[in-house]
This record gives C-alpha cells, sequence and structure tokens, in this order.
C-alpha cells in the first residue's frame, strides 16, 4: 500500500475524480508543454456523463490559461482501465498534434496513466489487507497507527497535522456560510442553521444534530468548490472530520490523539483502496460514503479506547452497512443524496464505534472479506449506478421534474 500522504490530498471540490484529478493531470501535462497554441481534452464515460456538474471542464482548463482549451463530450464510449479516462493534446497553431497523453482519474485524487502505472510514489506498507495489519499488530503489541510510524516515519505527522488543519479550516467556514450551493439545483446551505439549532437540544439529539451540523459544513464546502480534504475522496469529504471534531470538542482531546485517530483512519482507507475501489465510477457510493464511515467508524473507537480488534470491528461495519450503495447523483452533482449521505454516515459511524466498544471486538465477518464483497457488488452494479447520473435518484427525479409516468403530478 503506498503511503496516507496519497489518500489524503488537500484540494478543492467537488468531485476527487472529476475535479482534482483531473486538475492534477492538466497541470502537469500544461507543465510538459509550455508552447503548445491551443488543447484538445477529450473526457470518456463518466467524467464525460457527469463532467459538467463536477466542474471537470473548468478543473481541465485552468492549469492552461489564457490558452484555449477544446473539450471534447464522449460520454457513450469507456476507455480500457477505468470509467474516468481522458486524454490531452497539445496542438500547434495550425491544430497538428504535438504531444498526447492518456490519464485515468480513479478516485481520491489519484491518477493512472496508460499503461496502467499509478502516479506518486512506490509502496510504503508490506500489508495485503486488514488480517496482515492485526498480525502484525498483535505479533510486535503496537496500536494501528504506531504501525503508520513505523512505515512511514516522522514526516507522516506533519502532514496529518496540516490534514487535520484543514478540516477544521473546513468546519469553521461551512458552519458560517449561507445561502445556496452553485448549480441549477438550487440546494440551501443547511450547515449554519443546523449548528444554531443543535445549540438548544441536549443530550442525544443535540449531540447528532452537531455531528450533522459538522459533516453538512464540509460537504457544503465541498459542493461549493471549496478546500477539503479527500477522506477518502471529496464526495465522501464530510464524514470522517465531523466524528473527529465532535469527539475532540466532546471530549477535549488533544490534536496528537486526533493525528492518530487520522492515522488509523487512513490505513482502512488505503485497504479498501488497495482491495477494491474508492471510486463511485468504479463501485458505486459504497465505495466512497462506506469506505468514510468505515474510516470514521475506526478512527472514533480508537479515540473511546477500543481495542485494535474493536477497531478493526468498527470499521467492519461501517463498510458493511453500506454495501450496494448506488451512485446516483441529481443532475450530475454532488449535492443530492451526496450531502445528507455524509451526515447520516458520520452518526452512522460514532454507532458503529459504540456497538464495537460494548463488544470483545471477535465477530464473524472480517473486514476483509467486506472489502472484498463490496468490490464484487460494485462490479454487478449496472452502469446507471456508478455516478453516469442516468439511474437511480437521478433518473427518477428527472421524469419527475419532467411529469413523465406515475410520477405526474405526485406532492414532493
Amino acid at each position: 500500500m503506498k503511503s496516507l500522504q496519497e489518500l489524503f490530498r488537500i484540494g478543492l471540490g467537488p468531485s476527487s475524480s472529476h475535479t482534482m484529478g483531473p486538475r492534477f493531470a492538466a497541470t502537469a501535462f500544461s507543465a510538459a508543454n509550455p508552447t503548445a497554441a491551443r488543447l484538445r481534452v477529450t473526457l470518456y464515460g463518466t467524467l464525460a456523463a457527469t463532467g459538467r456538474g463536477h466542474l471537470t471542464d473548468l478543473a481541465v482548463s485552468a492549469p492552461f490559461s489564457p490558452r484555449p482549451v477544446d473539450i471534447v463530450w464522449l460520454p457513450e464510449q469507456s476507455l480500457p482501465r477505468h470509467p474516468n479516462g481522458m486524454q490531452f493534446e497539445a496542438l500547434d497553431a495550425g491544430g497538428r498534434v504535438l504531444a498526447a497523453r492518456l490519464v485515468y482519474s480513479v478516485g481520491g485524487g489519484a491518477l493512472l496513466d496508460e499503461d496502467g502505472q499509478p502516479d506518486g510514489g512506490g509502496e510504503v506498507y508490506p500489508h495485503a489487507g486488514m488480517d496482515a495489519v492485526l498480525d502484525e499488530t498483535e505479533r510486535e503489541g503496537l496500536r494501528i497507527w504506531e504501525i503508520v510510524d513505523r512505515h512511514e516515519g516522522p514526516a507522516i505527522w506533519c502532514h496529518l497535522a496540516n490534514v487535520w488543519k484543514s478540516m477544521q479550516r473546513t468546519i469553521a467556514t461551512g458552519l458560517n456560510a449561507e445561502g445556496r450551493l452553485p448549480g441549477t439545483l438550487k440546494v440551501p446551505r443547511k450547515a449554519s442553521a443546523y449548528h444554531a439549532r443543535a445549540q438548544s437540544l441536549a443530550g442525544y439529539f443535540g449531540q447528532t444534530a452537531l455531528q450533522f451540523a459538522y459533516a453538512l459544513a464540509v460537504s457544503e464546502e465541498n459542493a461549493a468548490g471549496g478546500e477539503v480534504v479527500t477522506a477518502p475522496t471529496c464526495g465522501a469529504c464530510g464524514v470522517l472530520p465531523a466524528v473527529l471534531f465532535f469527539l475532540q470538542q466532546n471530549a477535549r482531546l488533544p490534536d496528537e490523539k486526533i493525528h492518530r485517530a487520522l492515522a488509523t483512519a487512513g490505513m482502512i482507507g488505503n485497504i479498501v483502496k488497495r482491495n477494491a475501489s474508492i471510486s463511485g465510477a468504479e463501485v458505486g457510493c459504497q465505495g466512497e460514503v462506506g469506505t468514510a464511515c468505515a474510516m470514521a467508524a475506526g478512527a472514533a473507537a480508537q479515540l473511546l479506547g477500543a481495542s485494535v480488534r474493536q477497531i478493526e470491528y468498527a470499521a467492519e461495519m461501517g463498510l458493511e452497512h453500506h454495501l450496494g450503495l448506488t451512485c446516483d447523483p441529481i443532475g450530475g452533482y454532488v449535492q443530492i443524496p451526496c450531502i445528507e449521505r455524509n451526515a447520516i454516515a458520520a452518526v452512522r459511524a460514532v454507532d458503529c464505534a459504540a456497538y464495537a466498544l460494548l463488544s470483545d471486538g471477535h465477530h464473524i465477518v472480517s473486514f476483509d472479506e467486506v472489502v472484498r464483497t463490496m468490490w464484487e457488488t460494485g462490479r454487478d452494479l449496472k452502469a446507471s449506478y456508478r455516478e453516469t447520473a442516468r439511474g437511480g435518484l437521478a433518473r427518477i427525479h428527472a421524469l419527475r421534474s419532467k411529469g413523465s409516468g406515475p410520477f405526474r403530478g405526485m406532492g414532493s
């Protein structure tokens, strides 16, 4: 597995695969071709299908400014390695192709080249899955975050400190923002109002309302194109920071404990990324919000004093109970149902941690088994349920909006 620095990436929303990854690829191609008169970018598959709602056109154009960029949309054509394929071409003044690059945006801001080689550094962790991680913790008497320290060294803590600062900034910005999110759906921001109402609620409802508010704050900032951290993706970026911020505020935890929780969450996300996928275009939202819930559940369990086995159990439940979740963004925006899913998953993550803490940590289905199940389930999903906005809620809402079929005249 690779470094957690390649899982937790700080950048601009609303989508790690549709916005962040393409921007990284465009920036690199632009730097490699400074003399090109104009550029042509061809978007394939799901990048083309929901690219406008995800601001992919802006992401790939910005690094080339002020040079003109021609964008070709081919939603019906998919390249062989991943649904999120794109081709960059540098053109001279006469339209002749000077250079070209084929690249895939595979989730979380990560890229693959035409030969399937990933960007970034090499392998950092020797573990094939969670079972291998558990073996090392039990053999060496380590916590999961100590494995991160052993294999990554001091540099990872500086990165995780920056990640946590970014997450906190996003929560603060999101809680203060009001108005509507960009796009034709005109979705109102709710974080500020939810946070205000939470102050008058006590007990379970007050705590739940705070978790909702924090998750909404981050997810709304993402939808508005603000700064977020992939955790593991932009579309699922609200879950982990909401849980960590809630627990820190509730228990007055020092930042060092939060950094360690981030390390544990990162290992959980890394395992899913290695053995399945965190790309909604490849496996549906179970790979995004499901993985985020698993990461947050494991992190929460650690902060609440869980054993390593209880942490694994919490993560297993967080992913297991999102199996089969489709990616069906209405209008192609990372807004509905994405934002609410982040809020609900944050609360579910804490519930999973609590459930695991009541147990002895032993259970029948392992985390690795759930990861494999998620991968196979995602591959079995029809393409219309994997970020194309052609199935599920996106399709039904579109039909109703047009007054088609049995949806004509129905109430809201």
